[in-house]
Formats: C-alpha cells, sequence, structure tokens
C-alpha cells in the first residue's frame, strides 16, 4: 500500500490532543493517509489540519461523512459522541476506528456493531497497545510458558489530575473519571492474558468486586477492582484521575513473574523501545523490543491491513467485536460496584432520540408484519419483544429502539420482572420516547403464589402505576390456580376493562379445557371472555417444563383447537429457548434449558428444519420462528433478544412463507 493512490484515506472527527497523536501515526506510516478533519469549530478544524498538511477542514461532522476523498474515519469525540458518529458513519458508508471506550456501555456498543455489520464496514475500538509490538511479544512469552501457570494479575493505570468539575475528566455529562479514561486499559490487558494463556483471544470475568472514591460530580476519582476468571486467575485492576499510580503490569506465575514497566506504550510523538521484564529462578531477563514508530501508527496499519482484506473486525490481539462487549461488560460491573451512573445513561437526559441523536422512527426498509387482534385497534407486530433481561435502562434503551426501528411496537413484561424493574424500564421508555399510541403493551399477574382475583386485581393497578400509563392493551393471567373458579377471574378482568385498564384479556399457562369453560361462563353472564392464549408453542415440543406450572401447546390436537376456534395466541419460547441455534450456541444456554427440549422426535424436527432453512438459505432458528408465524390461526411470537444482534437474526423469519403441507412435514416428517 505504498502507492499514494492506493492508501487508505482517513477523516478525523474531533481536532483534540489525542487526533494529533493519531494523524502523526499514520503519517509515520504507510498504510494512510489523512485527507479531512472535522471539528465543531471550522477554525479549529483548520487551525487543526495546517501544520498537517491536510488539505479539507469541516466546521460539522456531517459535512465529513459526505466526503467522497474519506474512506475511514477516526473517531476522537468526547466519549458520550462515540456512539451517534459512528452509526452515522456506518451508514454514510465509512470504515471505523473509533476511540476507547467504543461507547459509554456494552449495551450502545452493540448497537454500533450492529450498524457496521448492517452497513457492511469495518469497526475497532482504539487500544493502541493491542496493536503495539511489545503486545504481541508478551503474548509469545505468555503461549510459551515463560513464567509457568498464571496465576494473578496487577496492573494500574492513573493520574493525579487537579479537580476542574468542568473539564472532560470530571464532568459527569462527559462521561468522566478513571474507569472510563484510563481504567479501561488495565481491563482489557487482564481479560487479553486470562484467555491467551489458554489460547483463548481473552476471558471476561466471571465476578467483579470494587470499591472507589468518587469526586463530587459523581465520576470516580480513584477506584481498585478485583476481577476473578473461571480458569483461576485473578487480577487486581486498579485506576484514577486523582491518583497517581505506576501504571505497570506485573504477572504473577507459578514459577515467576513478568513485568512490563510501559505497558501501554501510550506515546504520542515519538517511538521508544519496549522492555518487558521476566523474573525467574532470582534472576531477571530484560527483553528489549525495537519499536521504531507510535503504536498509533501500527495501529492505523492494522485497520488498514483488515479493509484491505475485506474483514469488518480486527483479529486479536487488536479489539474483535466480542472482546469490546465483554470489556465494556466488565467496566459496567466495575462502574455498577461503586455506583456511577452516567446522566446520558438516563431516560430523562435521552429524550426522544436515538443513541445516533436522531428521531425514534420505522426504518423504511424495515420487514416487520402485523397482525390484528378483536378488541384492539392497533395493528401488532406479529413478533413481541420480551422485556424480561434488561438489567439497566440503558440496556432496555438500546434494544427497544433498535426493536421499533426494525418495525417492532409490541412489548411482553409483567408484574414478576426483576421485581417491577422491567416494566418501569418500559415505562420509562415509552415516556421518553413519546410513543405510546404507537406500541402495544402485553402486562402479566397473577404468577403463584399472587395467583387470585384479589391479588392480580392489585397487580393490574400497580403494574400500570409502574409503567405511567392508564391502560393496557393486552392482560394476560400467569398462570392458573384451578382452586378459583374461573368465573370469579372472569368477574374481576371485566370490572376493569370496564374501568378502561385493559382492552384484552387471556391466559398464560392454562388449559384449553379452562379456557373453553371461562369464555362459556362469559358468554352465559354477557361478559367479555378469554380473547387470547399465551402458552408455549414451538417446533420443538416442550418435553419438561421449562419453569413449574408451564403449559404448551404445540401438539397437533392444541393447534387443531385454536384454529377451529380462530383464538389468537402469543407463543412464548417460540424458538424453544434456541433448540435450533448450532451446538456451540445451543450448549450455551445450560444442560437444564436443553433438556427441556431435547428428545428423539424434536431432533428430528431440527434435522428437518436445518435441511429446509439450507434450502431457503436461512438459518434453522427463523425456520422454527417462521414456524409458529405461519399457523391457520392468528399467531404471534415471543422473542427474547439478550442484544441487538440477537434481534437481527429472527429478522429474517418474517420473510419466510410456510405452506401448510412444510408445517405438516416439519412437526410430524410426513412428506409434503
Amino acid at each position: 500500500m505504498s502507492d499514494n493512490n492506493h492508501k487508505l484515506r482517513w477523516g478525523i472527527l474531533g481536532a483534540g490532543a489525542i487526533a494529533d497523536a493519531f494523524v502523526r501515526g499514520v503519517q509515520m506510516g504507510k498504510s494512510g493517509r489523512v485527507t479531512a478533519v472535522a471539528s465543531r469549530s471550522l477554525e479549529k478544524a483548520k487551525q487543526f489540519a495546517a501544520p498537517f498538511g491536510i488539505a479539507t477542514a469541516y466546521g460539522d461532522y456531517d459535512a465529513l461523512l459526505t466526503d467522497d476523498e474519506v474512506d475511514a474515519v477516526y473517531i476522537a469525540t468526547p466519549h458520550p459522541m462515540h456512539p451517534r458518529w459512528a452509526i452515522r458513519a456506518a451508514k454514510a458508508g465509512k470504515h471505523i476506528l473509533c476511540e476507547k471506550p467504543l461507547a459509554l456501555n456494552a449495551a450502545q456498543a452493540m448497537a454500533m456493531i450492529e450498524a457496521a455489520r448492517e452497513n457492511g464496514v469495518f469497526l475497532m475500538e482504539a487500544f493502541m497497545y493491542r496493536c503495539n509490538p511489545q503486545t504481541a511479544k508478551l503474548l509469545q512469552l505468555l503461549r510459551d510458558r515463560a513464567i509457568g501457570d498464571v496465576k494473578f494479575i496487577q496492573a494500574s493505570f492513573g493520574f493525579a489530575a487537579g479537580f476542574n468539575p468542568d473539564s472532560r475528566l470530571f464532568s459527569n455529562k462527559l462521561a468522566g473519571g478513571g474507569i472510563m479514561d484510563v481504567g479501561c486499559y488495565p481491563v482489557s490487558m487482564a481479560r487479553l492474558i486470562a484467555g491467551v494463556v489458554d489460547g483463548k483471544p481473552f476471558r471476561d470475568p466471571v465476578a467483579v468486586s470494587a470499591v472507589g472514591e468518587l469526586a463530587e460530580t459523581g465520576v470516580d476519582a480513584y477506584t481498585a477492582a478485583v476481577l476473578k476468571f473461571d480458569n483461576g486467575i485473578l487480577a487486581q485492576v486498579a485506576t484514577g484521575i486523582q491518583a497517581s499510580l505506576d501504571n505497570r503490569v506485573v504477572i504473577n506465575g507459578s514459577e515467576g513473574r513478568i513485568v512490563l514497566p510501559d505497558p501501554w506504550a501510550h506515546q504520542r510523538t515519538d517511538a521508544h523501545d519496549g522492555v518487558i521484564e521476566v523474573y525467574k529462578n532470582s534472576e531477571v531477563e530484560k527483553i528489549e523490543i525495537p519499536i521504531n514508530r507510535t503504536s498509533f501508527s501500527y495501529e492505523a496499519d492494522v485497520v488498514a491491513e483488515a479493509i484491505a482484506a475485506g474483514q469488518q473486525e480486527p483479529g486479536s490481539p487488536a479489539m474483535t467485536w466480542d472482546d469490546t462487549l465483554g470489556n465494556l461488560a466488565t467496566l459496567d460491573r466495575w462502574r455498577q460496584a461503586i455506583g456511577v451512573q452516567f446522566v446520558d445513561e438516563t431516560p430523562e437526559a435521552q429524550g426522544i432520540n436515538t443513541i445516533a441523536g436522531e428521531p425514534l422512527q420505522r426504518r423504511a426498509d424495515h420487514n416487520m408484519r402485523y397482525g390484528r387482534i378483536d378488541g384492539i385497534d392497533k395493528d401488532i407486530s406479529l413478533m413481541l419483544m420480551g422485556c424480561d433481561n434488561q438489567e439497566t435502562y440503558a440496556h432496555c434503551a438500546v434494544l427497544f429502539d433498535d426493536w421499533f426501528e426494525r418495525g417492532g411496537n409490541a412489548f411482553d413484561t409483567a408484574h414478576l420482572y426483576y421485581g417491577g424493574k422491567q416494566e418501569r424500564f418500559l415505562g420509562q421508555w415509552i415516556e421518553a420516547r413519546g410513543v405510546r399510541d404507537q406500541v402495544v403493551i402485553l402486562s402479566k399477574g397473577g404468577h403463584p403464589p399472587c395467583c387470585t382475583p384479589d391479588a392480580v386485581s392489585k397487580q393490574v393497578i400497580e403494574s400500570q402505576q409502574r409503567m405511567r400509563t392508564d391502560h393496557v392493551e393486552l392482560y394476560i393471567l400467569h398462570r392458573d390456580n384451578t382452586d378459583v373458579p374461573v368465573g370469579e377471574f372472569v368477574d374481576m378482568l371485566n370490572e376493569h376493562v370496564k374501568a378502561g385498564r385493559i382492552q384484552v384479556f387471556g391466559g398464560s399457562n392454562w388449559s384449553l379445557k379452562r379456557i373453553a369453560e371461562a369464555n362459556e361462563y362469559a358468554k352465559a353472564n354477557n361478559m367479555q371472555g378469554f380473547g387470547v392464549v399465551n402458552n408455549n408453542m414451538s417446533l420443538a415440543e416442550m418435553v419438561k417444563p421449562v419453569w413449574g406450572g408451564c403449559v404448551h401447546l404445540s401438539d397437533t390436537e392444541s393447534r387443531r383447537w385454536l384454529t377451529e376456534h380462530n383464538m389468537p395466541h402469543l407463543a412464548w419460547s417460540s424458538q424453544a429457548r434456541g433448540y435450533f441455534l448450532p451446538p456451540h450456541l445451543r450448549m450455551r444456554l445450560g444442560q437444564d434449558n436443553f433438556e427441556s427440549w431435547d428428545s428423539p422426535e424434536n431432533e428430528a424436527r431440527r434435522a428437518r428444519a436445518e435441511q429446509l432453512a439450507e434450502e431457503l438459505g436461512v438459518s434453522p432458528i427463523n425456520i422454527a420462528a417462521a414456524y409458529v408465524l405461519c399457523q391457520p390461526f392468528p399467531s404471534f411470537a415471543l422473542i427474547g433478544p439478550r442484544s441487538v444482534h440477537e434481534t437481527a437474526t429472527c429478522m429474517p423469519a418474517l420473510d419466510i412463507e410456510l405452506t401448510q403441507a412444510q408445517i405438516d412435514w416439519l412437526w410430524s416428517g410426513k412428506p409434503c
């Protein structure tokens, strides 16, 4: 790539000190050249460009993204702006190197990575030390077991800065504090080492504990954490912006220790040779690593080489997408342990816009399909987003925004989930985005031991208070209580219908016999009956209850009943909780979950789904979802993605139209 016409053309977003270091690094190498720079001030952009001979300066970031002379962007803005400009850059078709931390949290990073994936561009988080020859030498020593078995890692990165509440370092609004600014380095190093010793690119900790002192602005002034890995390695990491730390890495093994006096190799202008000290048998070996460029220069070359090879993410030890997500998830846990939350992670600060800084709206290219349920005057997306696993509002907001943009407008939650946290998050998101009239809420109550009419009645009101709404479109009894006459449930639910709190109600994990009995009672008493059923249904028949009291309607006779009565069915675990995933992903979900679905009959169904998936060019999990959606009765599928990418992988199912003959063949194996 020495020919100037074939060099990667860089555009720089942000004109601060770190951008200066990166441009110097590009100019030290041979793989790229900087063609444009943008700042929020045209004057500042011009001042930055002049000494480097950069041809074009912009006073607007969006303008740079439209520049045809830019192939890739280096994002050097303050932390909270990273998601906005990475997502916009991806949509503009620009490759992306984004300064660490990639985002404020792992949830935001998911959205950024998915934007890169869907738009076919490269994305990497800029931990420049990962690209330095010193790091490569360290990993070689660890693979060669230079100090035996690694047991304990000590890593720190911190400095003492004078307190200034308006500075980037101390501003909560700008995601200041040590953890995000430099604490991310020790965490990334510890995870790298813990993985490499076992032949893996990285390893995530199974436990994170921490203590710290906060500045009066709510960011961490100095803090230490202990990470425990499942291979027995412990790591002590420390950081601070008001504490001068030794800023080195010590790796303690069964036969010695390795010391990196300058692990982060963060010189911005001049190159320095690397040094690794190996202490063993009362002797020390100092290994010098010749280095003729800065880490920023090596980093720019890693990006250029990956892009030239057609890759969307780098190879390890540079930060792969999974590595970045694991690192941010660890930082999330560290911050949570010491009580640091950023303003931009709250619903009040986010307001109506997504993390890309854009109004929430459906994508023009969405493929969502919709159905209707009698009694609800809204189209309802055939897939419903399960709101039962998001631990923070930030996680919810990213998943829900993405879901809405993909055309999803229906959300499933329950009084039970996370002690009400899920309902509160959903309500906060709906209110912040201003979309109550555009969404459908499925709320559930009555989970044992609170499965009585009086208990459920109280939960109806409490759930709506949590969700900041005066009604829900769908209300579902989470379980049945056969000790209670069915008419008592019907009477209670009709009271809430009359009060306007519920539009349509139904039962989850109710037998069809009890539902028929409830509707006979309702008809005899001129009341509204059960309008939906919400049991398990999937291409794999549940052979062992996932939870106590679960009821499935996957069998042929139950599906025939639903067809005859044209009863809408909302299938939970519609994809059999991952049973149709490839083996290495399937087993990650746990042996107990696997046993709920595994049987010779289901194995045969999975084999048929795999066969049809290959013929149609989709995944078996898409066939499983399409099987539910294409039933001859009104059929909806509940999905419970943990990540934006999981949501994206569900979407192809909506484009699959299965015939009744194919549905029957998938279930029974009879020729279609």
